[in-house]
């Protein structure tokens, strides 16, 4: 038995079992550590896929089970808190806060795509499923820590959530070309977008905390799109 074969699905399986941990606790509204166990997935998720191209046993089964470990931490985690956060604005579990759950629903049909679409082994089309679940889990520790009211004040009315649950489902199927992290070299050539990205990114972390997630990644997406258009006109 090839146990090298074996560890970037060990790893996968990691990331699968932080997604069935972080469900738990949506259903405890322990929202820190739903945080805390979707970013380790998601750790895990990168890992699994830099270990198979490191030790060269990518395959199709890490391929399937690597969208499946996905299909929970970044799909039916985000929707069951979009579920959640609906609901407890309405100050109950109608039918209206079940629109929350589109998110799993557009994240399980992207990764779906991303299995036979060969476009994106260089960069993304459309936003990665990762993304979507940060942006979605942090929101309520957006309302408990920021000390912006404006935000905490938008953040409680259910229809600014069913219209991000509405963008955050689109943004991972349109049809939108958005620039990858991944370095073939680590020259400032050809690297000063994704490099001024992850400065951005950090500054942002230090003085914005949770609020700074949905500010990356809205600033992500408009990069890429900034940057679509400047290849286009070139």
């Amino acid at each position: 038995m090839n146990l090298k074969k074996h560890i970037p699905n060990i790893f996968t399986l990691g990331n699968l079992f932080c997604g069935l941990l972080a469900l738990i606790f949506v259903f405890q509204s322990s929202f820190k550590e739903v945080f805390f166990f979707v970013l380790l997935g998601i750790v895990l998720d990168f890992f699994d896929g830099f270990l198979a191209r490191l030790l060269h046993v990518s395959g199709e089964l890490g391929k399937q089970l690597d969208s499946l470990a996905d299909a929970v931490t970044s799909g039916v985690v985000p929707g069951f808190v979009m579920y959640m956060l609906i609901g407890s604005n309405l100050k109950e579990y109608s039918i209206i806060s079940l629109i929350g759950l589109l998110l799993a629903v557009a994240a399980v049909y992207r990764l779906a795509k991303f299995n036979i679409d060969t476009r994106q082994s260089e960069s993304f089309i459309g936003l990665p499923t990762p993304a979507m679940s940060l942006f979605v889990v942090s929101l309520p520790l957006i309302q408990q820590y920021t000390d912006f009211e404006i935000v905490k004040l938008s953040l409680s009315n259910e229809y600014v959530l069913i219209g991000i649950t509405i963008l955050m489902s689109y943004l991972m199927n349109a049809n939108l070309p958005l620039f990858s992290l991944k370095f073939k070299s680590f020259e400032l050539k050809g690297n000063k977008i994704k490099y001024g990205f992850l400065l951005a990114s950090i500054l942002a972390i230090i003085f914005l905390q949770f609020l700074a997630i949905p500010t990356i990644i809205f600033f992500y997406v408009l990069l890429s799109v900034v940057e679509n258009r400047f290849i286009k006109k070139s």
